[in-house]
């Protein structure tokens, strides 16, 4: 055996070590600034109250509360990431549709590491439904109807509010057409009285039905049925259209859930009003076409008391303002 047969193993070895030094020099960091995601929580943290709410959209007390829930719920620090940022991406994705992208840059993570903690706290928020999420107070009128002269006594058996809504999301290009309305978002062709009549029906919901007496209002898309006020037929009761963010349909019930666990911890340790009067307007529906049940005449029964009901809050509103 010759010389270069005996050096031919350690060239290659070399070559091999060099193209990979190479390799990593020429490599594309795709978080470069020396501002990182632990930079970023202490800068919110300790930054004025006012920036935090407009980052966050909630204050610094109603976040301490909400981390504090999380980590007793099982949100833990990882090596990198402490509970706090993990919070703080998952609110600024939520509350202003930033884009794993932009998340990407903004706390220098990778995109999996973003996406990933994003549905970890999503996960551990839709643990606290339960606690967060119930039924309406079935004996108590509510205090924004007691406390205001406009609606009480007139809605004072009024347990609550029911509308639909629009979730714009991504799904495949074969399946968009069965998931787009009239106004190109993904609700499908399922009409809203037809989405509450199978979650009255369907047990595993344990839909809170209204007691005797009492009702939800309704906008125009429902029927006028015991225990749902639907408005007069042709007359205008909606402001402007709302935005709302949207996300995979695979993900959306759980990102809705955890939508309506925020929502409602907020308004439970937050007393600033105006954090969800920023948000926009009352969503309009566009006045759909009143879905037709196919059962009749208890329906029909239903709809004259519901009517009469209906009069009845008409003529005293009218006779206690003339």
């Amino acid at each position: 055996m010759s010389d270069s047969d005996e050096d031919f193993p350690l060239f290659i070895v070399m070559l091999h070590y060099l193209c990979r030094k190479i390799r990593a020099s020429s490599r594309v960091h795709r978080n470069v600034s020396d501002f990182n995601g632990r930079n970023r929580t202490l800068e919110l943290l300790q930054g004025p109250d006012e920036q935090f709410v407009q980052v966050l959209r909630l204050n610094k007390e109603c976040f301490y509360r909400l981390s504090s829930l999380l980590t007793e719920n099982g949100l833990r620090d990882t090596r990198s990431i402490s509970a706090h940022e993990q919070l703080m991406m998952f609110l600024t994705i939520f509350g202003h549709c930033d884009t794993n992208r932009r998340s990407r840059f903004e706390w220098q993570h990778s995109g999996e590491t973003v996406s990933r903690h994003f549905h970890n706290v999503c996960a551990h928020l839709l643990a606290l439904a339960p606690r967060l999420i119930g039924p309406p107070d079935f004996v108590n009128t509510a205090s924004k109807i007691e406390n205001n002269p406009n609606f009480f006594p007139y809605f004072r058996d009024c347990i609550g509010a029911m509308d639909g809504t629009h979730v714009p999301c991504i799904v495949d290009a074969d399946l968009q057409n069965a998931f787009r309305n009239r106004k190109g978002y993904t609700k499908g062709s399922v009409h809203d009285a037809r989405v509450l009549r199978d979650a009255q029906c369907d047990q595993s919901f344990r839909f809170p039905h209204p007691p005797t007496g009492k009702y939800y209002l309704v906008d125009s898309g429902y029927p006028n049925r015991l225990g749902y006020l639907a408005p007069y037929r042709g007359t205008n009761y909606h402001l402007r259209d709302r935005r709302r963010q949207g996300g995979d349909p695979k993900k959306e019930r759980d990102i809705i859930i955890a939508c309506a666990v925020l929502h409602n911890f907020i308004k439970m340790f937050a007393d600033d009003a105006d954090l969800f009067n920023n948000g926009g307007e009352q969503q309009d529906d566009g006045g759909d076409d009143q879905y037709v049940d196919p059962s009749t005449q208890q329906q029909n029964v239903e709809a004259i008391a519901m009517g009469d009901l209906r009069d009845y809050i008409r003529d005293t509103i009218w006779d206690s303002e003339h």
